[in-house]
């Protein structure tokens, strides 16, 4: 009697343990720490963490990250949101072209595993950074469901405010660290929005409350007019249009080249003209020759009509023969090729079929250009305090330096510190001035269009001089 009793009650325990097993759900780990690259020589040096965070309804969004810690003093020094531009650049392109501690070697021979070394001139020296492949449809990170399988501005906004509340719930030991958001680009326009937002979750007693101090933005894309507008005074002053034409364009265009009325034929005409006038320049930067016919976008290239200039560039037949070899952009067709080996995506824990091929700018994406200019979200950021970073390289003319001023100028805060040369190593590395809005503007000299891509060096020596509170 007694072994039907014992026999009877195992069966129960069983019976209940498969119940409660079936209403399990196994916890998948969303982080990962990455110990080894394909392509690096031995252990990385550098802590580095990827992982997935779930946001906007059901955690329909799932934002991949790769999070380097800082090299000198993690628990002290201070944390850094990065967002790449695009929109829809991976945070990849930042990492290994400007301002990650990894890069591929210069002298890569077409090999079939390209060599990564390290970056001499790294911001995860003096800072924790997470580089955020942002929004959905960027890198890695990627839409669960349809309704989640777009962005927009403001979207994108509430997203990358739960994501970092979400993800320092995870890290609380960086929950007082000084926290600050970077990015470059078009972020220009979005960055400035998604802080106002942050303070605005703050004040509303959102937790966990973000530790905000300040923020860095480089060749920002900041108002569609102003933009747009400077490229012609840009084009003057660098010598691709002559005086007499500049002069009539003024006159005809009344300075303004944006938005143009239908009924002044003579201006539009004349636009036109400039436009053709700068096939074959490399707009990103303008001292170097023209070898990159994708890197036009609509929303970087304001008023020059991307779609005519592209056709007309594919329509030389040397120029579509150049591909990207021996230029500067050689770098971009190599990282897609490493970023789609298996081994590579292995070793960041990317989860299998979660996306197609990766891009370094999904462009296919759809997305929701809503902002059209980030100048009152930079007044209500001086009006609270913070502190900021403004950057031009002064050879791009996608975002040139004219327009980053005119609009800095509009904010009617007084001069601190003038225009003066600022230097690294003895040399002339550009040109500053700070205001009392406590927001300081900087030029990088012989740098295009994203800054650190062009002088690792000097813009390291910059981030280093501002996050320590030092003057450039």
């Amino acid at each position: 009697m007694r072994t039907i009793k014992v026999g009877f009650c195992f069966l129960q325990v069983v019976f209940l343990l498969t119940i409660w097993l079936s209403n399990v759900h196994v916890v998948v780990p969303r982080s990962h720490k990455v110990k080894y690259l394909p392509g690096f020589d031995g252990p990385l040096p550098f802590s580095l963490e990827t992982g997935y965070i779930g946001v906007d309804q059901g955690e329909e969004a799932q934002l991949f990250y790769y999070f380097f810690e800082s090299e000198n003093n993690p628990k002290e020094d201070p944390l850094l949101v990065w967002l790449t531009g695009g929109p829809l650049c991976s945070a990849m392109s930042a990492i290994l072209y400007e301002i990650g501690p990894i890069q591929f070697e210069e002298k890569n021979d077409n090999q079939a595993l390209p060599k990564l070394v390290l970056r001499s001139h790294s911001w995860t020296k003096l800072a924790s950074i997470i580089f955020v492949d942002f929004p959905t449809g960027a890198g890695f990170s990627y839409a669960k469901t349809p309704r989640t399988n777009y962005s927009g501005d403001y979207r994108a906004s509430h997203n990358i405010n739960e994501f970092l509340r979400k993800w320092l719930t995870n890290h609380p030991q960086f929950l007082s660290n000084h926290l600050y958001l970077g990015g470059d680009s078009y972020t220009g326009f979005t960055l400035p929005l998604y802080f106002v937002d942050m303070v605005s979750g703050n004040e509303r007693g959102l937790q966990p409350f973000l530790n905000l101090k300040g923020y860095i933005l480089g060749n920002p894309a900041t108002d569609r007019l102003i933009d747009g507008n400077y490229q012609v005074a840009f084009a003057h002053g660098m010598g691709l249009i002559s005086d007499e034409f500049y002069e009539s364009l003024e006159v005809t265009c009344g300075g303004k080249y944006q938005m143009v009325d239908a009924s002044n034929i003579k201006c539009r005409a004349m636009i036109k003209t400039f436009e053709w006038g700068l096939l074959g320049i490399q707009i990103t930067m303008t001292l170097e020759d023209y070898c990159d016919i994708d890197y036009l976008r609509d929303h970087e290239v304001y008023g020059m009509k991307r779609r005519i200039i592209a056709d007309n560039f594919n329509n030389l037949h040397h120029l579509k023969q150049l591909r990207a070899r021996n230029c500067r952009k050689e770098g971009y067709i190599i990282a897609q090729d490493w970023m789609n080996k298996r081994s590579v995506q292995a070793n960041f824990h990317i989860r299998k079929g979660t996306i197609g091929k990766w891009k370094r700018c999904n462009y296919a994406h759809k997305y929701s250009y809503e902002v059209s200019s980030s100048v009152p979200y930079h007044l209500e950021l001086s009006a609270k305090g913070f502190r900021s970073l403004i950057y031009s390289g002064d050879h791009d003319m996608i975002v040139p330096f004219l327009g980053t001023q005119a609009w800095i100028r509009s904010l009617n805060y007084s001069i601190l510190d003038d225009w003066r040369k600022w230097m690294v190593d003895g040399q002339v590395a550009g040109f500053t001035r700070t205001y009392t809005n406590k927001m300081t503007f900087a030029t990088v000299k012989g740098a295009g269009h994203t800054a650190p891509e062009y002088k690792p060096k000097q813009c390291a020596s910059m981030f280093k001089r501002w996050i320590q509170g030092e003057a450039l």
